[in-house]
């Protein structure tokens, strides 16, 4: 076995613009690979046939589904962060829940003194824990 990786499933043809956002998000991020689908493909031409994208060091795979399902991404699997300052947890929130939404607000819940976990405009889930 040599890795394992998340793997986002996109649909709408929404993983290139969800990679940009989250890799313009934090430092130390990039996306390492992408292939489209070209002319007479199984996808559509241009949509992501498969691509990589790096977070903090941590590394993502993801593609644009060429198929409908009846189902997107669950609150149960989610993006764990665990910022340093204040500033760094209040930013990646106010851009995460962009045309988002709030599974918990960021607020003392007592396990931590800062804490958030949104749906990002993708269905991403995301757990935000400021470290004090």
């Amino acid at each position: 076995m040599e890795k394992v990786l998340p793997f986002l499933m996109f649909q709408d043809g929404k993983a290139e613009e969800a990679m940009n956002f989250y890799t313009s998000l934090m430092e130390d991020s990039e996306i390492t690979n992408l292939v489209r689908y070209g002319a007479n493909e199984s996808g559509d031409e241009g949509t992501i046939m498969q691509a990589t994208f790096i977070l903090k060091g941590q590394e993502f795979m993801c593609i644009d589904s060429n198929v409908k399902h009846e189902f997107s991404f669950t609150p149960s699997f989610s993006i764990y962060v665990t910022c340093n300052t204040e500033d760094e947890i209040l930013s990646l929130y106010q851009r995460l829940i962009e045309d988002g939404h709030a599974l918990m607000p960021l607020d003392n819940y007592g396990f931590s003194k800062k804490f958030g976990w949104v749906n990002d405009r993708f269905g991403v889930s995301w757990q935000l824990n400021l470290l004090i």
